[in-house]
This record gives C-alpha cells, sequence and structure tokens, in this order.
C-alpha cells in the first residue's frame, strides 16, 4: 500500500519538470548544445553541460576537442552558459606524441584583460629529441607569448584564440626558430576564478 503512494508522488515530481534549452555564449554562436531538465530554474545555475568543439562549430574534424559550459542566466525556457574549459581527448593526444622526439609540457595561469584567470597546459612536440637548454628556451618563449596575449585580451577574445587553434599557431611560429616542431596544441584549459580587478 506505501509503496504505491510513494509511486504516485514520485510521478507528481517528474511532471513538476520542466525541460530548458542550454545555449553556448555569444562567442561561440549562441548555438543550442541540449537540454536540460528542472523543477526550479534556480537549481540549474552552476550545472555544467559538455559538449565537443565539432558539434558546437558543426565541423565534426574538431570531435576530439571537449568543451565545457556551466549554466549561469536562465531566461524563459532558455540556459545560457559561460565557458568554463577545455580539454583535448586521450587518444588524439597519444596519436600526436612519437618516438625519439620531445614533448615539452607548460602550464601556465594567465591573467586576461578584464581580471579573469584561466590556467592553460601547451603541448610542444618536437621533430626530434631536443636538450635541456632547448626545452627550457621553448618553455620561456610559451610563457612570454601567453603571458603577453592574456594582458592584451579580454576572456572571450582569448578563449577564442585557444579553441579555434589561433593562439597555437602563434605560439609554433616562434618556438619553431628555436628548435625544428612538428605541433604545438593547447591542450586543456580551465577557468580557475574571477580574480578581483
Amino acid at each position: 500500500m506505501a509503496k504505491k503512494k510513494q509511486a504516485g508522488r514520485r510521478l507528481e515530481g517528474w511532471k513538476a519538470k520542466k525541460w530548458y534549452r542550454v545555449y553556448v555564449p555569444e562567442t561561440f554562436g549562441k548555438v543550442e548544445i541540449g537540454d536540460t531538465i528542472s523543477a526550479d530554474p534556480e537549481n540549474m545555475i552552476g550545472r555544467v553541460m559538455t559538449t565537443t568543439l565539432g558539434e558546437v562549430a558543426q565541423d565534426y574534424s574538431k570531435s576530439h576537442i571537449k568543451m565545457r559550459f556551466k549554466i549561469n542566466n536562465v531566461a524563459g525556457d532558455a540556459a545560457y552558459t559561460e565557458f568554463v574549459g577545455h580539454e583535448v581527448t586521450r587518444d588524439y593526444l597519444r596519436s600526436m606524441v612519437k618516438r625519439r622526439t620531445s614533448r615539452i609540457d607548460t602550464i601556465l595561469p594567465l591573467l586576461t584583460k578584464d581580471g579573469k584567470l584561466l590556467r592553460v597546459t601547451v603541448v610542444c612536440l618536437t621533430l626530434t629529441r631536443a636538450d635541456q637548454s632547448q626545452v627550457h628556451a621553448i618553455r620561456q618563449a610559451v610563457t612570454q607569448i601567453l603571458t603577453a596575449r592574456a594582458a592584451e585580451s579580454d576572456f572571450d577574445t582569448l578563449v577564442k584564440d585557444i579553441v579555434s587553434g589561433d593562439l597555437a599557431r602563434d605560439i609554433f611560429k616562434v618556438v619553431k626558430t628555436i628548435y625544428p616542431m612538428r605541433r604545438v596544441e593547447i591542450t586543456k584549459s580551465k577557468l580557475e576564478q574571477i580574480a578581483a580587478v
């Protein structure tokens, strides 16, 4: 008897919930990335949605880039998000690493012009194995380029440059003069916090 009552109550709770369409920020063209369900729009604030750049840009050659968006605003039956990070899939990264070459990882916190702190991971892959002094010079160049670019860009512009690969291309042009490079990839980014300006 009690079981029946419980089932009835659960159905009511389900009926009370409503579907919301989730959109990516203006920077990425306000594309719809899916639906989410909630009884109260307030409960959706802070919910993180994951998709691929392939789906956002309708370019499936970019499906190896996973992107995370956090819902920060709900209006009517639409939920709007902000970018909180991206990551390149492990198998894609593994396919790029070759034997007898150097993989140089640089992890950096970047402060943008509008006071947001973004932590990025840059992977530089050389054609042949580099020695320690060359690795050090490459890391230094990567740090200088990224810090300078972040200081002159707002968060949205920086994120767009990172995800589109433009920033990685600019880094590649500079570091290939230090040592022959095969690839430069920004494999991960994460919004750490909004720093006090």
